[in-house]
């Protein structure tokens, strides 16, 4: 995306400047509305010097765990009643990773000439993400700074939760996959072809179902460099593709639908909203805000689209239980649970509920996958080795008979 300078003032008055990227300026200029921030002025620009050093080739990187570490690490010098840039002073030197070290000095700086801490952090944004500012200063508004570390610390380490879940769950299936393909592909390139100059040694009549594995024999062995390059070819194309909005979305919906890991997808990613917006609520933030930042957490465009449908209708004065039920992607239970939070006042807690039910779920789901792929995998096991030993024995067995006779 690209990158955009603006300077605005907060609700103090005070004159605040600062970088980030963003789609276009209108989005941006809604987003510093959201935080308490009026845009005076807004422009395209080029990448800040230390996003563009953030990728570069062997650059030390900031992990999640890095961010995990200095929420909790705040949250314990603040509560500790240490002063904001005392404890920043300390984190620096402690901190084993450079970058980190070097950012904290920056942020630093930034606090001595008089900008608050999440306009500070704000020109980090391959940092700190859009939702991490957003509620430092919904922190530094309320007084609860603090509070407010904690619980992202507690975010964060459910996102790498269910981030890690979610490989677990592509794991599996993508190590199936690439042994059936690797098993196909040395049988049709080796053992057929060798079988084939036996049979064509006693020129015999083949079964139909032995020239046609001897075809596709044939074929892979001359075509291989080429179904190779066509491979690489729709591959190139296909990312090139997801990287638009368009294609994006729709692949972030053809996830769902993928057998047995679209369904761990699917609670994952509605594990993370639910935590995100329990957030975001638990720290004061109204309804509407609230569903603005979470689709900054969200890494699935189709989900983020129904959170912005969910968002649009509650700024019409419609619930949030209905809203929700209309983005079809909540199952009846939680909007069941959705419907009585709004009613009794306690929408944060029961979407903490919720975002516990989804991840138990996501569990259970993981260590039950093998159990899942086992009977589909033993399926076409079965499939392959009855057709590569109908296809190479049949012909043995007719020669072998023929020969019989013959002697």
């Amino acid at each position: 995306m690209p990158f955009f300078s603006y300077r605005g003032r907060n609700n103090r008055g005070d004159l605040i400047e600062g970088s980030m990227e963003s789609q276009d300026s209108a989005t941006l200029a809604g987003y510093l509305a959201s935080i308490g921030i009026t845009p005076l002025h807004i422009r395209a620009t080029a990448a800040p010097r230390k996003a563009a050093m953030s990728i570069q080739l062997f650059e030390e990187r900031i992990q999640t765990l890095d961010i995990m570490m200095f929420s909790r690490q705040m949250y314990t010098l603040l509560k500790a009643g240490i002063p904001i840039m005392r404890a920043l002073s300390g984190l620096q030197g402690s901190t084993t990773n450079k970058r980190m070290a070097a950012i904290i000095g920056d942020i630093r700086i930034s606090l001595d000439g008089g900008r608050e801490l999440s306009a500070a952090m704000r020109q980090h944004p391959r940092v700190f993400s859009s939702f991490y500012v957003s509620m430092i200063r919904v922190g530094e508004t309320t007084g609860m700074l603090e509070q407010v570390f904690l619980r992202l610390y507690d975010h964060l380490q459910f996102e790498k939760y269910m981030r890690d879940q979610i490989r677990a769950a592509l794991r599996y299936p993508s190590f199936v996959i690439i042994a059936m393909a690797v098993a196909i592909a040395v049988v049709n390139l080796f053992v057929i072809p060798a079988f084939a100059d036996v049979f064509a040694s006693f020129g015999a009549e083949l079964p139909l179902i032995t020239r046609g594995l001897l075809g596709f024999s044939g074929f892979m062995v001359v075509a291989w460099p080429y179904l190779i390059l066509v491979s690489l070819i729709l591959v190139m194309l296909v990312r090139s593709y997801i990287a638009t909005p368009a294609g994006r979305y729709q692949w972030d919906s053809l996830k769902f639908k993928l057998p047995i890991a679209g369904k761990i997808i699917h609670m994952a990613s509605m594990a993370r909203f639910s935590r995100s917006f329990a957030l975001a609520s638990k720290s004061g933030v109204p309804i509407v805000s609230g569903l603005g930042l979470v689709i900054q957490t969200m890494d699935n465009s189709y989900i983020s689209r129904k959170v912005e449908q969910m968002r649009a209708g509650v700024e019409r004065g419609e619930s949030i239980s209905r809203t929700a039920a209309a983005t079809g992607v909540f199952s009846s239970i939680v909007m069941q649970m959705i419907s009585v939070g709004e009613e009794s006042g306690a929408l944060d807690d029961l979407m903490e509920e919720i975002a516990d039910m989804y991840q138990r779920d996501v569990e259970y789901q993981i260590n039950t996958l093998g159990a899942q792929i086992e009977p589909i995998l033993i399926v076409f096991l079965g499939i392959m080795v009855l057709l590569l030993a109908l296809g190479i024995f049949l012909p043995i067995w007719d020669i072998g008979s023929v020969a019989l006779h013959s002697a």
